[in-house]
């Protein structure tokens, strides 16, 4: 049966994607997938592994400190655990928001995580992650232009 440490621990994946994109770690995001397959409802492509997940995240804008200057917000996680193959799945609302010296805080996009999870060894990993960009906005100072869901 599942237990409180197994909801946790997704949880806690779900959460760290975010630590990670945020201080600019994105070689340790794309660690999160190297077991997963990462894609978007909004490109026909799927990456599947740590270097086509890291080159997923190649479009992502770094500052000089380092870091994208973005805050990933989570909310709504709901996690659906499958004792018996030891598998899960999970959704959940993301809102990025951005600011610079020249750009107010705001929210530059919002929209879902679908996630499937399975336990390996005792540990919880990715599976797969698809993002599902339901509002976009300003996203020219977060993402080279190739890279932008609705060409923003």
């Amino acid at each position: 049966m599942a237990s409180a440490d197994d909801y946790e621990a997704i949880k806690a994946l779900i959460h760290e994607y975010c630590f990670r994109i945020d201080a600019g770690d994105l070689d340790g995001v794309a660690q999160l997938f190297e077991h997963a397959e990462l894609g978007a409802s909004t490109r026909p492509e799927r990456m599947h592994g740590v270097e086509q997940a890291r080159q997923n995240y190649a479009g992502v804008i770094m500052y000089e400190d380092g870091t994208p200057h973005t805050m990933h917000c989570i909310s709504n996680i709901t996690i659906r655990i499958d004792d018996a193959e030891r598998t899960a799945v999970s959704r959940s609302y993301f809102t990025v928001l951005q600011s610079d010296t020249d750009f107010a805080l705001q929210p530059i996009i919002a929209g879902q995580y679908s996630d499937r999870f399975e336990c390996i060894d005792g540990a919880w990993r990715f599976a797969e992650r698809i993002i599902h960009p339901d509002r976009v906005g300003d996203l020219t100072r977060h993402m080279d232009r190739r890279w932008r869901p609705n060409r923003s």
